[in-house]
């Protein structure tokens, strides 16, 4: 499997990895839309994962992520797509864990909005890496800094929509539940899973660099002797 250091160019047809994830994402979204809790919020949950793919789609001759990056965005496309099915205050896991929070709401927007920072830190550090040639310190910043504006906008953008809708219909959406604190919940939380995602990327690298250090080493020694 690829990763941000190790990944290339390649072709669709040679690209295993994708080519898996290109049909295992719209089985996702298939079965999420198997009876959705509600019909017409399955689709606007979907509205923002449509735009993502035809980006994707329309970028890929330009730029071709990771394997890494791949399934990590895969893997949240799974956690969203629960939300869609359930309604994002419905969702079976939410309500499981309300004992456990002591909350009386369902806490699974927070689960998701923590995923996806955590998630989709790692394909913003690798854009930043090979698209922008950032090096140093500034992977480890960038994807965070990247991740509370892209949360921004996602709010900006619900909040627009809760605002066309019903007051019914934008409540439902939005999946306040009564916090009139959520957007900036929902933010913080995105905010923590890439912070998360970056400590766990700089002890993975510093454990890589440190492998390929005793590697030279060793090679130093043998060639010495």
């Amino acid at each position: 499997m690829t990763t941000a250091s190790t990944a290339g160019s390649p072709a669709f047809r040679d690209h295993r990895v994708l080519q898996w994830i290109c049909i295992a994402g719209p089985l996702a979204i298939a079965i999420a839309g198997y009876h959705p809790d509600k019909v017409f919020d399955y689709f606007l949950e979907n509205g923002c994962v449509a735009a993502v793919s035809i980006g994707l789609v329309a970028t890929h001759r330009k730029f071709v992520f990771s394997d890494l990056s791949y399934l990590l965005m895969f893997i949240f496309l799974c956690i969203h797509e629960m939300g869609a099915h359930y309604k994002y205050s419905d969702v079976p896991l939410g309500e499981w864990m309300k004992p456990l929070l002591h909350t009386t709401r369902n806490d699974f927007d927070k689960v998701a909005h923590t995923s996806f920072g955590l998630l989709f830190a790692y394909p913003l550090r690798e854009i930043a890496m090979r698209v922008w040639k950032v090096r140093g310190k500034w992977l480890y910043y960038l994807p965070v800094e990247g991740m509370i504006a892209v949360s921004a906008v996602y709010e900006m953008l619900e909040a627009l929509m809760a605002q066309l809708l019903t007051p019914a219909r934008g409540e439902e959406f939005v999946g306040m539940q009564g916090d009139i604190w959520d957007s900036q919940q929902d933010m913080f939380s995105a905010f923590v899973g890439s912070v998360i995602a970056m400590l766990i990327i700089a002890a993975a690298v510093k454990w890589r660099d440190s492998l390929r250090a005793k590697k030279n080493a060793k090679t130093e020694y043998a060639s010495v002797k």
